[in-house]
């Protein structure tokens, strides 16, 4: 296939950037520390849940040393919502090295904050160019995506090999005076024009008269990617435990999934009534034969897709008379001020909170 001339782009997308750019609050005021906040929050969420997101923790954490100091509990309550918490966790271990390494000042080139935790190649250099102006280009799904359409190119995007070679391409023809504003070009029309799903808007593309997906009338058979491996299923029981208008809280292994986060305790495979009694009778003192469960109200099942793995959680809602099992019980406010929990279990706790409007406390009333 003929190779195509990226160069030829630059104007067109230079320009469309300009007319059409979102108003962004890490655009606006460019500072490191904000666009490696927000890159970080834009990993594997949308830009609109994360505009809120980002000016909520930089008013709680405004400076890299802020966030470097913060309790580890309420970095993650400020991060409860996104997801992928590892992702939170880095960001306080790259703050912390940052003082250690780079006298607090987070490093200019690639290299070096390719090396930083939870930073990879592409996030790397969209910080080094958007924040620091280094000319190197960032290679995201949508910079694939926009770029092998135009191209009309039918490598797979999923190679590294595929990566690399227009990582190189780009680098070479990227504007010096506005790398920056490049990449978020490129980037933003994938997120606003050339979409990933559905029908691009090929009439509101600046570089339709230079897109040979457009011509050829490819656009719906390209990038071209590997067929995605199916989710593995997981079957769990999850369990609402109320005592005293407080409600079971623990934390997950500090390793794995949802590492060292807050959640409603459960139990492996889709339980029955029956499962939940000998569940509740195991959690308490061998000794015991205190009859402790008021009420047990079936909550229905709930599904919640991760990136590899699927829960599928069928959940009971039981009232009990005694406090059971090594946890600690809360009220519904102290959840929501002080723990983070997991989306995951989002519909279960939206029933908590619910319970104050049904119970309100002497200064809710």
């Amino acid at each position: 296939m003929e190779a195509y001339d990226y160069s030829e782009t630059v104007a067109y997308l230079l320009d469309w950037y300009e007319q059409n750019a979102r108003i962004l609050p890490w655009r606006e005021d460019p500072k490191p520390y904000y666009v490696w906040i927000s890159e970080i929050m834009l990993q594997q969420t949308r830009v609109e849940t994360v505009k809120t997101y980002f000016e909520r923790f930089i008013k709680e954490f405004p400076t890299l040393r802020d966030l470097a100091d913060a309790p580890e509990d309420k970095l993650l309550k400020m991060w409860e919502g996104l997801g992928y918490y590892n992702r939170a966790k880095n960001l306080q271990k790259t703050a912390q090295l940052v003082f250690e390494v780079f006298d607090g000042e987070l490093p200019s080139d690639h290299n070096r904050l390719r090396a930083l935790p939870g930073i990879g190649t592409y996030t790397a250099r969209a910080i080094s160019s958007i924040a620091f102006q280094n000319p190197v280009a960032a290679i995201d799904g949508n910079v694939l995506r926009v770029m092998k359409r135009a191209a009309g190119s039918y490598d797979n995007v999923m190679k590294e090999k595929v990566r690399r070679e227009l990582e190189e391409e780009l680098t070479r023809i990227i504007p010096k005076d506005r790398p920056g504003d490049f990449n978020q070009a490129v980037m933003e029309l994938g997120a606003l024009v050339c979409l990933p799903n559905g029908r691009p808007l090929c009439e509101s593309c600046p570089l339709m008269h230079l897109c040979k997906a457009f011509h050829q009338g490819i656009q719906m058979k390209l990038p071209v990617k590997d067929e995605k491996k199916p989710r593995k299923i997981e079957e769990r029981t999850i369990y609402i435990l109320e005592y005293n208008k407080r409600f079971a809280l623990h934390k997950r292994p500090e390793k794995g999934l949802l590492a060292g986060m807050w959640e409603l305790p459960g139990a492996e495979g889709r339980g029955t009534i029956r499962d939940v009694k000998n569940w509740i009778r195991d959690q308490q003192d061998k000794d015991s034969s205190d009859k402790v469960i008021f009420n047990i109200e079936d909550f229905g099942v709930y599904r919640h897709v991760f990136t590899h793995i699927e829960w599928h959680m069928t959940g009971y809602y039981v009232t009990l008379a005694k406090p059971v099992g090594d946890f600690i019980y809360v009220d519904a406010d102290e959840i929501e001020k002080k723990y983070a929990v997991p989306s995951a279990f989002a519909p279960f706790m939206q029933r908590i909170m619910e319970t104050r409007l049904q119970n309100p406390t002497e200064d809710q009333r």
